[in-house]
């Protein structure tokens, strides 16, 4: 019986397996890579709001403080969104005729909330306390960024989990004076780097080689 493939044909079969291998596994880091793109992270990505609310104005021109607006992070496990009564504090003899403050006027006068669109948002199955962090020195920029200096609110971080171990793990780059919490300027002084900062800020300090309990799954999936 004639051979019915030539012989460059066993050449082509090697070649097509080879290249369906790569195209699998190149298919895979593609999708790998996706996730840690803009896209999907929504990092440094601006969303629509109702108003657009300056951080930079408010914060680094104005120089108001976080928990002004956001004053349950030290007592509660959410950060607060200011109602638009707060707003109007200011607001009924500042820039009060504003075409673009028609929003927070009308929720004001129909005592309604208006819809931000959530720029750092958590998934259900994340547990997470800003009290039990702010309340440790872990400052607002560490988790935030800059706001002072955002024009229009966007994530900093991907608030992904290895994100948050890589603060769990080794905090102390991150701790502060829990006075010093809201300020987004804030350095560290010679005198702070001398500091037992985990001592100072009651923070519970794990021995190397023991299983730091702040990286245990229930610790945030509860």
């Amino acid at each position: 019986m004639p051979q019915l493939f030539p012989r460059s044909a066993n050449n082509l079969a090697r070649i097509s397996i080879l290249a369906g291998l790569l195209s699998a596994v190149g298919g895979l880091g593609l999708l790998y890579a996706l996730q840690s793109t803009p896209y999907v992270t929504e990092v440094r990505m601006v969303k629509h709001q109702p108003v657009p609310f300056s951080h930079d104005h408010h914060v680094g021109g104005l120089g108001i403080d976080c928990r002004y607006c956001h004053w349950s992070v030290e007592s509660s496990s959410n950060a607060n969104i200011p109602p638009p009564s707060l707003c109007m504090n200011c607001h009924k003899k500042m820039w009060a005729d504003q075409s673009m403050l028609k929003p927070i006027r009308d929720a004001y006068k129909n005592d309604t909330p208006i819809k931000w669109a959530k720029t750092h948002k958590l998934p259900d199955f994340v547990y997470f306390n800003h009290s039990a962090h702010v309340n440790k020195g872990i400052g607002c920029v560490s988790c935030h960024g800059q706001v002072n200096e955002m024009p229009l609110m966007y994530k900093e971080a991907t608030l992904y989990m290895g994100f948050c171990l890589k603060c769990h793990r080794n905090p102390e780059p991150n701790l502060r004076p829990v006075s010093e919490i809201t300020n987004m300027n804030w350095k560290p002084t010679e005198e702070w780097k001398k500091t037992d900062k985990f001592a100072t800020n009651g923070v519970r300090r794990v021995p190397e080689g023991h299983i730091n309990q702040l990286t245990n799954c229930w610790t945030c999936h509860r």
